[in-house]
C-alpha cells in the first residue's frame, strides 16, 4: 500500500537526496510551529526536535549534552517528523485504498502531478 504526502515541499533540501532514508530531516520554523501546535509532547521533546529538524544540530549533541540515550533524541525527532509527514496541505485529502498496480501507477502519476503543481 502507498500513502501519498504531498506535503515534502516544506521540507528544507540539503545535498543530494537519493531516497528519504539519506533525506536530511530539516523544517522551517513556521512549519515546525505548525506541526507541533497540536502535539501532545513535553518541552525536552520539543527542545530536541526544534535544535535537530529546525536548527540542524546533529542529534549526538543532545545525547550527550542532555546525557540521554540516542534512542531517546531519535524518538524525539521521529514524534514530530512523522506528524510532519502526516500533515496534508489545505485542499488536498488523504486516502488509503487497494488497487489494481495499472491504476495506482495513474494515481501516483496524479500525486505528482499535484505536487509540482503546489511548488509552482
Amino acid at each position: 500500500m502507498t500513502t501519498v504526502n504531498s506535503n515534502d515541499l516544506h521540507v528544507a533540501k540539503t545535498g543530494d537526496e537519493k531516497s528519504e532514508k539519506s533525506e536530511k530531516k530539516r523544517l522551517t520554523n513556521e512549519v515546525f510551529a505548525r506541526v507541533t501546535r497540536s502535539l501532545n509532547v513535553g518541552k525536552q521533546t520539543l527542545d530536541i526536535a526544534y535544535g535537530v529538524l529546525v536548527e540542524g544540530r546533529p542529534q549526538k549533541y543532545f545525547v550527550e549534552t542532555l546525557d540521554i540515550s540516542r534512542g531517546a533524541v531519535s524518538q524525539a525527532v521521529n514524534r514530530v517528523w512523522d506528524a510532519y509527514k502526516q500533515e496534508v496541505p489545505d485542499g488536498f485529502v488523504r486516502i488509503e485504498v487497494v488497487l489494481p498496480e495499472r491504476q495506482a501507477f495513474i494515481v501516483k502519476k496524479w500525486a505528482d502531478e499535484a505536487k509540482r503543481k503546489q511548488e509552482e
